[in-house]
């Protein structure tokens, strides 16, 4: 099998030949730091919007070389240098929504441009952009066919917030709800709208990324989920299945009250199952295990950063253990490779799920 057959094997909740290797996301420090042990002629460590364009291809080469080297199953695709510059601190999208830069890894929101009924009358959304594409096509030209294309589109909720701010968009949930629901429909639009691109330009998987909990449990009540956002992202699921796509839900913190809700919603995968969450991998398993591929849980907050390499093919193995069984399960960490992960320890959880995740041939 290839990576591509791998990944779908998988989210079929079928066993493929070996267990899948994935990366979900990964910022350029550990892009550099794992590309330096693989190529050579990578720039310092920068942000991506801080380099020049000789050195943005250079960047994206060695992140390429690095799904090539380890054997990386699947491949994200994102928007990327969407950005408009506002001063040397701060960046506006498209939606309008203003982000201060932060060295430690993605921006942070802000400033929100839809605080009441009447900035929304008054708001006049984007369209989505071939040409923001370009990582998709340049990832489709590389690997052609050989490896997973997932495209990454932020959820309703996350637009939303982004849009009205946290706070604000909670109150009006209970104050305005028709405001909440008017921004959710237009956000809504426009990634159905994006998504019909996404499948255009050929990607095999969307992520929904729509964080909707902490460690301790969700955000919003379950209640407020069944209404604000779950009908919303569930039109996604089913546009993308009819498109050809396999859909996952990603969403950091313990989401065990929204476990329902994803399996009705009919999403193929979950990820990235923080095992500080209380994401245990083997009750996340034996709970839905038959129905939801697991991607992730391999400890990125703390094993990856300050672990040795092997605790994290000690991990590696359990994880496979205690949730390879029949298929549906795909390796990769329990959020980003973020700035302060050891390079070592990445490659680890790379060797081992080689090491370990091989099937028995039928």
């Amino acid at each position: 099998m290839n990576g591509k057959q791998r990944i779908l094997t998988a989210l079929e909740v079928r066993e493929p030949d070996r267990v899948p290797l994935y990366i979900h996301a990964i910022n350029e420090a550990s892009i550099i730091r794992i590309g330096r042990r693989i190529t050579d002629g990578l720039p310092e460590l920068k942000q991506f919007h801080d380099m020049d364009e000789a050195e943005r291809l250079k960047l994206v080469n060695a992140l390429f070389l690095i799904h090539e080297e380890f054997g990386v199953d699947g491949f994200t695709s994102f928007e990327i240098n969407q950005l408009e510059d506002l001063d040397a601190a701060h960046a506006r999208d498209d939606w309008g929504v203003v982000y201060e830069r932060s060295p430690h890894g993605l921006p942070v929101v802000v400033g929100n441009p839809i605080a009441s009924t009447a900035d929304l009358d008054r708001y006049s959304p984007p369209l989505p952009r071939r040409e923001h594409l370009l990582l998709l096509d340049l990832a489709r030209q590389r690997f052609a066919g050989q490896k997973a294309l997932f495209w990454m589109m932020r959820g309703v909720f996350v637009l939303s917030w982004r849009l009205a701010g946290m706070s604000n968009l909670m109150i009006q949930m209970y104050e305005e709800p028709d405001f909440v629901h008017r921004i959710a429909e237009m956000t809504t639009t426009f990634n159905l709208r994006m998504l019909e691109l996404v499948a255009e330009a050929g990607a095999d998987v969307l992520v929904v990324e729509d964080d909707i909990a902490d460690t301790k449990s969700t955000l919003i009540s379950p209640a407020h989920f069944a209404e604000f956002v779950s009908p919303y992202n569930r039109r996604l699921v089913e546009r993308g299945h009819e498109l050809g796509l396999k859909l996952v839900r990603h969403s950091d913190g313990n989401v065990w009250k929204l476990l329902d809700s994803f399996l009705d919603s009919g999403y193929d995968g979950l990820n990235p199952l923080e095992p500080q969450a209380g994401m245990a991998l083997d009750r996340v398993k034996a709970y839905c295990g038959d129905r939801l591929c697991l991607l992730g849980n391999i400890d990125c907050a703390d094993l990856l950063p300050r672990g040795t390499p092997a605790q994290v093919r000690e991990a590696v193995r359990q994880a496979i253990a205690d949730a390879g069984k029949g298929g549906g399960l795909v390796i990769c960490s329990s959020n980003s490779l973020h700035p302060d992960v050891d390079p070592d320890n990445c490659i680890a959880m790379f060797q081992a799920t080689r090491e370990f995740g091989a099937y028995a041939a039928p």
